[in-house]
């Protein structure tokens, strides 16, 4: 029987991927964005599926539609975005959880909250697995991003347990891959576009911070098995790649893939900037049967040759 799915920043990075997995999957998908860090041109090529919807609409307002099941991940999530509106992004963590669990409520269905691995802040604790609480700064300049987020989860929880709500909530480690923006201040992003276009590639620090980069289909492979998973099984859970790298080794393979001629140069780190980043996936595997597949050589090359397309457009 054929679902209507409802996805909060369906036009967003990650939310374009899910849209498509969805429809390919035989599902009807309702993409609500407002278009701060969504764009049409992640869409566009979904307009023409009869079983494909889109609404202009910010989720700090109310919103009443009739779906079967709600994946929100409406939520700007590089610095350079959160960071530019801070109370708003407070506010769509906040205000826009609510009503998305407002509207799960009374459709009495099942929702899912696209989380984030910045509730573990500079971890203490690495790996990090979902039991950490974490390490965060509540007064920062990502505070907005990582506070909202860990706000949002204290939501899902409470309207679990005091409601009955059924409930996903998936913690989202670093994900690359075609669609991000080229100005969205993320490392891969960052790199690939710098290497492309023969310009120095800043590092932050001395590089010795790692991260975990997971590629955009495996991360959706995640979140659709754990909202088709059984209702007991709520999360938190981890999604990423635990290969761990640094971020000066990034921007060398960077180098070599792109073949560019670029130079590293060094900048200082940015306040509050976490050292390690790596997820604890035990969970994942041993529920979902989740593990992620793409090696990062692999997911780079297709997210070069994305970038590659998208400079050669934006220069005409």
């Amino acid at each position: 029987m054929t679902m209507r799915i409802l996805v909060t920043g369906g036009a967003g990075f990650i939310g374009s991927h899910l849209c498509e997995r969805l429809l390919n999957g035989g599902e009807e998908v309702l993409c609500v964005d407002n278009f701060y860090t969504g764009r049409k041109v992640n869409i566009v090529h979904l307009m023409d599926n009869p079983y494909f919807e889109v609404l202009r609409h910010d989720i700090c307002l109310p919103l009443f539609v009739e779906v079967d099941e709600i994946y929100n991940l409406a939520c700007p999530a590089s610095p350079i975005h959160y960071q530019f509106d801070p109370v708003q992004t407070t506010k769509t963590s906040v205000h826009g959880s609510i009503n998305m669990l407002g509207l799960a409520k009374r459709l009495k269905i099942k929702i899912l909250q696209a989380s984030t691995s910045e509730i573990y802040g500079d971890p203490k604790v690495h790996p990090q697995t979902e039991a950490y609480w974490g390490n965060v700064n509540p007064v920062g300049p990502r505070s907005c991003y990582d506070e909202g987020k860990r706000c949002a989860e204290t939501l899902f929880f409470d309207y679990h347990r005091q409601h009955r709500l059924r409930i996903k909530v998936a913690r989202i480690f670093n994900t690359y891959g075609p669609k991000m923006l080229p100005n969205d201040g993320r490392v891969v992003s960052n790199f690939i576009v710098q290497a492309l276009r023969g310009e120095d590639i800043t590092v932050y620090g001395e590089g010795r911070q790692t991260r975990s980069f997971c590629y955009v289909s495996d991360l959706v492979e995640g979140l659709v098995r754990l909202m088709a998973g059984p209702d007991g099984f709520i999360g938190p859970v981890n999604f990423g790649n635990p290969h761990e790298l640094t971020i000066l080794s990034l921007a060398r393979k960077i180098i070599e893939l792109t073949g560019s001629a670029s130079k590293i140069v060094f900048k200082p780190l940015p306040p509050d900037d976490p050292m390690q980043r790596q997820p604890d996936i035990t969970l994942a595997e041993e529920k979902l049967n989740w593990r992620p597949s793409v090696p990062i050589d692999a997911g780079l090359k297709k997210t070069i040759e994305y970038f590659e397309n998208f400079l050669k457009r934006d220069a005409r």
